[in-house]
């Protein structure tokens, strides 16, 4: 566990704030459209001197910000379907504060082995897949079948994170038959939930630099605001390409960290 003097004597140069906000659009971009800005952001807070868990605590300030404003986007675009999915929302939330609780309590360092392979496998069904398209298909499990994949996922965010929007993405593509825009508007709902419950529950542990979040906030909802308006334009020909790309990506960022940390 961080030790709270880290936390106490940590204080971001001035050049942090600019440029990290800058960095928070390119996330909020990427986030919104496929999902992964922490393959971005996580790297930056630690290359910038943050302690881990404040980095992990710092990301997820910022990162809400810009998934409430993807959402709001998706939304008022006819695509959140918010009354259908409310109780799963409800349970990825409770989940998610489980987790972001337990993560303060023991190091996260396993998951970078595992998650990978999830990674790969998501990349590899977003290519071969049919179903990765904006036509929507029978769905497999109802909402009680999906509320297992729905809080599981909820927890992982709140412990560790990286991939999480493609999860739910490609989640909801393969077991609820929605099409992939409608499938990513949806995930930013529930990914606006699960990070809602981990800012407040590292906040509450004081995991948070409060001014550089909220100067990274500002150019992730930039960003969340211009991706969003792009996947709605663009539909599955932009997102499942960006979703592959950000999904090996994260992969060859977390095996790269095998080997250098």
């Amino acid at each position: 566990m961080i030790e709270m003097a880290e936390i106490a004597t940590f204080s971001p140069e001035t050049w942090l704030f600019p440029t990290l906000a800058a960095v928070a659009v390119l996330t909020g971009i990427v986030d919104s459209i496929a999902g992964g800005g922490g393959l971005i952001m996580m790297p930056s807070l630690l290359a910038a001197g943050l302690p881990p868990h404040l980095a992990l605590g710092t990301n997820k300030l910022q990162s809400v910000f810009g998934t409430t404003m993807a959402c709001r986007t998706y939304h008022r675009g006819g695509l959140v379907e918010f009354k259908a999915n409310r109780a799963l929302v409800a349970l990825a939330f409770i989940m998610a504060a489980a987790g972001a609780v337990l993560v303060q309590m023991i190091p996260a360092r396993i998951l970078t082995y595992i998650v990978p392979v999830f990674l790969l496998a998501l990349a590899g069904y977003v290519i071969f897949s049919p179903r990765m398209t904006d036509q929507d298909a029978e769905q497999r499990v109802g909402r009680a079948g999906y509320a297992p994949v729905a809080g599981g996922i909820g927890f992982y965010d709140g412990f560790f994170g990286p991939g999480t929007g493609q999860f739910f993405s490609a989640s909801l593509v393969g077991l609820r038959g929605y099409g992939l825009t409608r499938a990513t508007a949806n995930a930013k709902l529930f990914n606006m939930a699960t990070n809602w419950a981990s800012v407040i529950v590292f906040a509450l542990g004081g995991k948070m630099v409060w001014l550089l979040g909220f100067c990274m906030a500002a150019g992730a909802m930039l960003g969340g605001y211009i991706g969003s308006h792009f996947a709605m334009r663009h539909g599955a020909r932009l997102i499942r390409p960006l979703m592959i790309v950000a999904s090996l990506g994260l992969t060859g960022r977390l095996i790269w960290g095998w080997f250098t940390s």
